[in-house]
């Protein structure tokens, strides 16, 4: 796995030393990871390794390890299970007096998974505790847990149930995202080989405003690529609307002007400014002239 993945057509791979590694193979996973960062060629791709939790007693030799051993070629860390602030500050400060010892000349991000009935009650804590945070990820299995919800397959729509049942969690967990100027991801679907029932549940999370979601499995990746940019005909109109609101604005004085049938105005500069830059960073260009007014 560690060697296929700098291949893979994902924006960021993390390499993983908590629920993937059994107990007693965690001090060897770590040279493995660091071994696998230094060796691979990860160019294009945001690189994290995730660490155990803050209440284990394997968490601050997981940050000592890695970020000593390999940490030129790391982005992130990934702290999971984040129930309090201060849970975030403690790896903030070990990452601190690390990079100082051993004279890093790159300042590595954290991304903080929210994963219990806990964290998600202090998730605007969680979110604005350190300056390096970038992301905010929902881990669904262990907040079905947490909740104690009769669920035994983690980031499946619950059957019999009225709607989306995650639609509060998801959407608490963008809002403090966003609040503190962060990114939103949702959590893995762990039926690898169901396309159909993944597509559906990323799709809700796309709805929603979410950057992205987790894949499990290379064939997962394709299906996120797809949802998570926009259809080229979304890309090419968010552009027009830019186009004429520059032109109506900057040039004209004119502010609110129509595009087509619709009013555009500042906020649909905003709305088409996030559309926009999701196409470009997919690497989309503008192919179509749409018809402006």
């Amino acid at each position: 796995m560690l060697a296929k993945a700098p291949g893979l057509p994902a924006d960021e791979v993390f390499l993983d030393l908590e629920d993937s590694v059994a107990p007693g193979a965690k001090e060897e996973a770590r040279a493995n990871v660091v071994q696998a960062l230094k060796e691979s060629v990860w160019e294009g791709k945001t690189v994290v390794v995730r660490i155990n939790g803050v209440q284990t007693r394997w968490c601050y030799r997981d940050v000592i390890e890695v970020v000593e051993g390999a940490g030129p070629h790391l982005d992130c860390l990934m702290i999971p299970k984040a129930e309090y602030a201060t849970d975030v500050t403690f790896v903030d400060d070990l990452l601190r007096m690390i990079e100082d010892t051993i004279g890093l000349d790159r300042r590595i991000g954290l991304e903080v998974q929210i994963e219990t009935a806990t964290g998600l009650t202090n998730i605007d804590d969680i979110a604005a505790a350190s300056d390096r945070t970038e992301t905010l990820i929902f881990g669904p299995a262990d907040m079905s847990a947490s909740l104690g919800l009769p669920a035994l397959t983690a980031g499946l729509a619950m059957p019999n149930y009225p709607g989306d049942h995650w639609h509060h969690v998801l959407s608490t967990i963008l809002i403090a995202a966003r609040n503190a100027g962060l990114q939103a991801i949702d959590g893995p679907y762990l039926v690898i080989k169901d396309l159909d029932g993944f597509r559906e549940m990323a799709m809700r999370a796309r709805a929603l405003g979410y950057d992205g979601k987790w894949a499990l499995h290379p064939g997962q990746i394709d299906v996120l690529n797809e949802v998570f940019a926009p259809t080229q005909e979304e890309f090419d109109k968010a552009e027009a609307i830019i186009e004429v609101y520059a032109q109506a604005t900057d040039v004209e004085r004119t502010g609110a002007v129509m595009f087509g049938t619709e009013m555009i105005d500042e906020a649909s500069r905003k709305m088409a400014e996030q559309v926009a830059t999701r196409g470009r960073a997919a690497g989309m260009t503008r192919l179509a002239v749409t018809e402006d007014r």
